[in-house]
């Protein structure tokens, strides 16, 4: 009985590649929860080589104003819906801002550009934002605009218990990813993500 084992274990070990020589390093594919692994030291060359255009436009004059004028511009739409109350066009407005700010800041993945040899191909724009340094004035920033609209939200909403739970919800979608522990982290529902990493 114990040679079987042997003989089994022998052979998991021959079927690893030499990059993966331990099963410590072998990436699991029913993972749903997995880490981009720091780039190399050419992918670092290709990122540092030209400017990152895809992130550099939040440090240009008027990009924190852009939020603001969005949110704005949303609560004025969500305003003029037939039949839409102050309490439903702020959660309105948050569902809608923090869905979007998800999608750009934290689903999507590498440039629309093609200038860098697909050095950030892994990378989400928040990742991207001052080549990934945490706690800069302009993550600061991102980071209290969805803390800010829920105050809002939740103000007027008159304290409402399902709005305030709603809009406590919609917060944490806002700000748990750009939090330190998520950097570089990928969670992929079988479904929903594709599970590239």
């Amino acid at each position: 009985m114990s040679t079987t084992a042997s003989a089994a274990n022998k052979s998991h070990h021959a079927s690893l590649s030499p990059i993966t020589s331990s099963p410590k390093n072998r990436r699991r594919s029913s993972s749903i929860i997995s880490h981009v692994e720091v780039e190399s030291d050419e992918e670092l060359n290709d990122q540092n080589l030209v400017p990152n255009l895809n992130a550099n436009w939040v440090h240009s004059k008027g990009a924190w104003l852009i939020h603001i004028c969005i949110i704005l511009l949303l609560k004025m739409f969500f305003n003029v819906l037939p039949g839409s109350t102050t309490e439903l066009s702020w959660t309105l407005t948050n569902t809608t801002y923090i869905i979007g700010s998800y999608i750009m800041f934290h689903q999507v993945k590498g440039t629309p550009f093609d200038f860098n040899s697909g050095a950030y191909d892994n990378l989400t724009m928040w990742e991207q934002i001052d080549n990934g340094d945490q706690y800069t004035p302009t993550k600061k920033f991102l980071f209290l605009v969805p803390i800010a609209l829920f105050l809002a939200s939740t103000h007027y909403s008159k304290y409402n218990l399902n709005y305030f739970v709603f809009n406590g919800v919609l917060c944490l979608i806002g700000c748990i990813p750009k939090m330190a522990f998520t950097h570089r982290l990928r969670i992929s529902i079988p479904g929903l993500t594709k599970a590239n990493i």
